[in-house]
């Protein structure tokens, strides 16, 4: 399997989106009802969604995400031998307020990490998602919008 990352890409192939989320220094990861594993929230498009809706919809259904700032980080690409190559969109939340999980989530429960833990659910994949968030955040690709705010309190 092979992943590569995109600057732009065509809304159209993008079929699913995944969001590191965190709250403070901590990221937040959920675990569904049927796994004992963990991962970032995400999911799938649902037809005439734009992505960034379907960021939103599926950050809120898996942890219960109620204030944030959310913003995209970039597309990538899943190639495997043999098979068509898939397309997502990573985004980032700095999580201001949370809440309860929907009544109707397929989650267990969220939680927040120092880090990824080893039990993820694709350990291929999320990894490098997760990688990809913190390289944009250490280049300074992101920028608070409460900061905005107190600055122009001052």
């Amino acid at each position: 399997m092979e992943i590569r990352f995109y600057d732009q890409a065509l809304d159209s192939d993008l079929k699913c989106a995944v969001v590191c989320a965190r709250a403070g220094e901590k990221w937040l990861l959920c675990r569904r009802r049927d796994r004992q594993t963990w991962e970032l929230p995400g999911g799938d498009r649902t037809p005439g969604e734009d992505i960034h809706e379907t960021a939103a919809r599926t950050l809120r259904a898996a942890t219960g995400v109620t204030e944030c700032q959310l913003e995209p980080v970039a597309a990538y690409g899943v190639f495997r031998e043999g098979e068509d190559p898939s397309f997502g969109a990573i985004f980032f939340a700095d999580v201001w307020e949370t809440g309860a999980l929907p009544a109707d989530s397929e989650m267990a429960e969220y939680r927040l990490m120092d880090a990824l833990p080893e039990e993820l659910t694709r350990p291929e994949l999320q990894p490098a998602l997760f990688e990809q968030v913190r390289q944009w955040l250490e280049e300074g690709n992101f920028r608070s919008v409460q900061e905005d705010i107190f600055e122009l309190m001052v």
